[in-house]
């Protein structure tokens, strides 16, 4: 016979409401009495009827996270795995659980969204991306449902969001080789559908115009958020007749495949070009050479972004729900940007 509420009220010498506050996590309960009454739930082996709990209060104690797509990009840069870490941290210290989607086409990703919002299945959803014109962003406007964007939206300005000053950030990485006396600069972006993309080229260029140096289309090239974008990229550079001498690079898995193909070619960094790139994930200062990077904060963006949309399902009167929220960044220099221009800088 399976052990119930009343049985671990019984044990524990207190009232099946009380055990019923306890596992809904309500603030009158003293951390005593929710300690002593979780400890007999254990040891009885009590585990709640989640559905028929989410019949009764109309809540499903799930966030729905939606996956970039294509989702494989996902295991191939830990960049995602940091961001789910804190979304999921905060998750189950505020009692949610996290359901996992996402779809490899536009249409796919709005019918993955639209089964857990219709089933009931979630509360509120995290996108992990933003993209220009998302039919995903639309649907969920549309239906008023609680809903934070990591990132921002062109065309929702009503959608709760976290973001990093992208714009700034790039600017930063820009400068910081201007400084070096580097004057041919070149950016490797991701797809230009994502706003992160387009933010961050666009601090590039603010940069670069600040400075009074040449903006060459010829000096960006745009790929995916992979290691091979940067090998490819790195031979597209290595073959102009006039290449930069160093690199914004819009994400450290980029930088990789640039270091291999800088490697391979028998070019060293920084001698003979430098590199700055974003994200400082923890594998950034174990390359070779250690990376420059932008420390954007992400484990507290997912962090901050669960918290925003449990405050959000909650309806508490909090400042992250009126307004964009932007999680500072900072310049890790490290050997991949500490040295001047080479010799054949014009």
């Amino acid at each position: 016979m399976s052990v119930t509420i009343k049985d671990v009220a019984k044990r524990a010498g207190v009232s099946p409401s009380t055990v019923s506050r306890v596992l809904s996590n309500h603030p009158r309960i003293s951390h005593a009495t929710s300690e002593k009454v979780r400890e007999i739930m254990e040891e009885m082996g009590y585990h709640p009827n989640m559905m028929a709990k989410s019949l009764v209060s109309k809540t499903t104690k799930s966030l729905g996270v939606i996956l970039p797509k294509p989702a494989e990009e996902l295991f191939l840069n830990t960049f995602f795995m940091e961001l789910i870490r804190g979304i999921v941290t905060q998750a189950n210290r505020s009692g949610y659980d996290v359901v996992l989607t996402s779809g490899a086409s536009e249409k796919e990703e709005v019918d993955a969204v639209s089964r857990l919002v219709f089933g009931g299945r979630i509360d509120g959803a995290i996108l992990l991306y933003s993209r220009q014109n998302d039919p995903v962003v639309d649907f969920l406007s549309d239906k008023e449902f609680p809903t934070v964007l990591i990132g921002r939206s062109e065309q929702h300005a009503n959608v709760l969001s976290v973001d990093t000053n992208n714009i700034e950030a790039a600017a930063d990485a820009t400068r910081h080789l201007i400084q070096l006396g580097h004057r041919r600069i070149g950016f490797v972006s991701g797809p230009s559908e994502l706003v992160v993309s387009l933010d961050r080229i666009s601090g590039y260029r603010q940069a670069l115009q600040e400075a009074g140096l040449p903006l060459r289309d010829d000096w960006i090239v745009e790929g995916e958020f992979l290691q091979e974008s940067g090998y490819r990229a790195m031979s597209f550079f290595m073959n102009l007749p006039e290449r930069p001498t160093a690199l914004v690079v819009v994400d450290d898995i980029v930088s990789f495949g640039i270091l291999r193909g800088l490697h391979e070619l028998g070019y060293k960094v920084p001698d003979d070009i430098s590199i700055v790139s974003f994200n400082n994930i923890a594998l950034a200062e174990l390359s070779t050479p250690p990376l420059s990077s932008i420390d954007i904060g992400i484990y507290h963006l997912g962090y901050t972004a669960s918290q925003a949309l449990i405050q959000a399902i909650r309806g508490d009167d909090h400042a992250l729900l009126s307004q964009r929220h932007i999680v500072p960044h900072r310049l890790i220099v490290r050997e991949s940007s500490m040295f001047s221009p080479p010799h054949t800088e014009s």
